[in-house]
C-alpha cells in the first residue's frame, strides 16, 4: 500500500479531497502529468481502496440543522450480540449524524444533527432512547464549531 502513496498520488489525493468533481485534465496540469497517467492512478487508488467513494457534502446550516449534541451512551450489555443489535439499530437513525464505539468511561459516542433544541429532546426521546440495551446518557450541546470539514488526512 505504501508504494501508492508517493508524492504524486498525495497530491492527486488532496487535489481530490478539496475538488472530487475535478476534470482529469486539470488534476493532470496541477500535478504535473499528462491526462492517460493520472487517470490510471486515479483508477489504481480506487481499486486498492484508498478512495472508497465521491460523495456531495451538503451543508447543514443551509438544510436548517444547526443544532449539535454529543452523546455519551453506556449500554446495560456489552456481550457481542447486544453491541450488533445497537450498531444495526443506531444505523438507522437519520439525525445521527457519527457513531464511535470508544474504550472509556461510556461505550459509544453519538453526533446528533437536529433543527433545535424541542428538535433534540424529540430525538432523544423517541430514537435514542429507545435503542436496544441503552442504560444510560449524557448530552453535550455544541455552542460553535470552531474546526468542522471533515478529515483530508493527505498533504499534497
Amino acid at each position: 500500500m505504501s508504494e501508492l502513496l508517493d508524492p504524486i498520488n498525495r497530491r492527486i489525493l488532496a487535489e481530490l479531497v478539496a475538488n472530487a468533481r475535478i476534470p482529469v485534465t486539470e488534476l493532470a496540469r496541477k500535478v504535473g502529468l499528462s491526462k492517460t497517467p493520472v487517470a490510471l492512478r486515479v483508477r489504481q487508488l480506487e481499486e486498492a481502496g484508498l478512495i472508497t467513494g465521491y460523495r456531495a457534502i451538503l451543508s447543514p446550516l443551509q438544510l436548517g440543522l444547526t443544532h449539535v449534541t454529543y452523546v455519551e451512551l453506556r449500554l446495560s450489555d456489552t456481550r457481542q450480540k447486544a453491541l450488533e443489535a445497537f450498531n444495526t439499530a443506531v444505523r438507522r437513525i437519520e439525525a445521527v449524524e457519527e457513531c464511535y464505539m470508544i474504550a472509556g468511561g461510556f461505550d459509544y459516542l453519538l453526533k446528533i444533527r437536529s433543527r433545535d433544541m424541542a428538535d433534540y429532546r424529540r430525538i432523544m426521546a423517541e430514537d435514542i432512547s429507545a435503542l436496544p440495551h441503552v442504560h444510560a446518557t449524557s448530552s453535550y450541546v455544541a455552542m460553535e464549531a470552531v474546526v468542522e470539514q471533515g478529515w483530508s488526512g493527505i498533504e499534497g
